[in-house]
């Protein structure tokens, strides 16, 4: 029986040398070491398929995903506008957009009017934060945030937090800010993408004491000790964990076959794999 599928975490390849637009880039070589070390099988390149927009669509369509989120960044580093997002989206329904902010640069309150301008202008369906990967970092729970999180409260969308072992500090991978968080914006829908780990216990500890926090583990649900998700999912966590492929840095159709076979109970898997996530995003699919 074929499921649908909502991919929350999805890049296509073009839209930055970070996600491997470009051959012989540092950053194309860094695409093909992190699929390398998340699992790929096959070919570690495979993501040149989407440095166009067709080939991405293929990808998607072949995965057999009903709609893939693509998630815009606003950090130093990488940055993936709120418009380009949308311009993307706009007329394709098997794509979802996520909009992103970056209080630091902007300022807070022109981060605000972006994010409101985001989801009621441009139609987008949450916004991403990135605190560690800010230049300084800071932490989840900034006072510089905050205004943020209650924009997105009062706008009734998610918000999207990056996470994982590849932010630069490690000391800026701490889940405990986003318990504070989520204690004091007990409305607000919070996503963890990359899901804290390794910091599994902790996060999936936040996640039991307040059901507005949801992980997303995509690509570190295939890594060391990352089956505490699994466990937590067949029970507390059905409701809040979500699927991501987190393409291009994984196959999307390998992603979601390896998903299949990690010991979800079958009766919490239509959940997880699109249920949650449309009910989180309130989409009509």
């Amino acid at each position: 029986m074929s499921r649908k599928i909502i991919d929350l975490r999805s890049r296509p390849a073009f839209l930055h040398d970070f996600y491997g637009a470009t051959p012989g880039t540092p950053g194309f070589e860094t695409a093909r070491w992190l699929n390398r070390r998340v699992g790929t099988r096959g070919d570690d390149a495979h993501f040149t398929r989407s440095h166009t927009l067709d080939g991405y669509l293929a990808d998607v369509r072949e995965a057999g995903i009903t709609a893939a989120a693509i998630v815009g960044r606003d950090t130093p580093g990488v940055s993936t506008s709120n418009d380009r997002v949308h311009e993307l989206v706009a007329g394709r329904p098997e794509l979802i957009g996520i909009g992103s902010v970056d209080p630091q640069r902007q300022g807070t309150a022109a981060a605000v009017a972006e994010a409101g301008r985001a989801i009621a202008a441009l139609g987008l369906k949450g916004i991403n934060l990135e605190p560690g990967f800010l230049d300084p970092a800071i932490a989840f729970d900034d006072p510089s945030l905050l205004p943020v999180y209650d924009a997105c409260d009062q706008l009734k969308v998610p918000v999207f937090l990056m996470t994982g072992p590849t932010t630069p500090d490690p000391r800026f991978n701490d889940p405990a800010p986003v318990g504070r968080i989520a204690r004091a914006f007990p409305t607000l829908n919070i996503v963890i993408h990359h899901g804290f780990w390794p910091h599994v216990a902790e996060i999936v500890g936040i996640a039991f004491r307040h059901p507005n926090v949801h992980i997303v583990p995509d690509m570190y649900l295939f890594l060391p000790g990352s089956r505490l998700y699994v466990e937590a999912a067949n029970g507390f966590l059905r409701d809040q964990l979500l699927f991501g492929s987190s393409y291009p840095f994984r196959p999307m159709k390998q992603t979601v076959e390896d998903f299949l076979k990690l010991g979800f109970d079958g009766a919490v898997l239509d959940g997880l794999l699109f249920d949650n996530a449309r009910r989180l995003l309130a989409l009509d699919l």
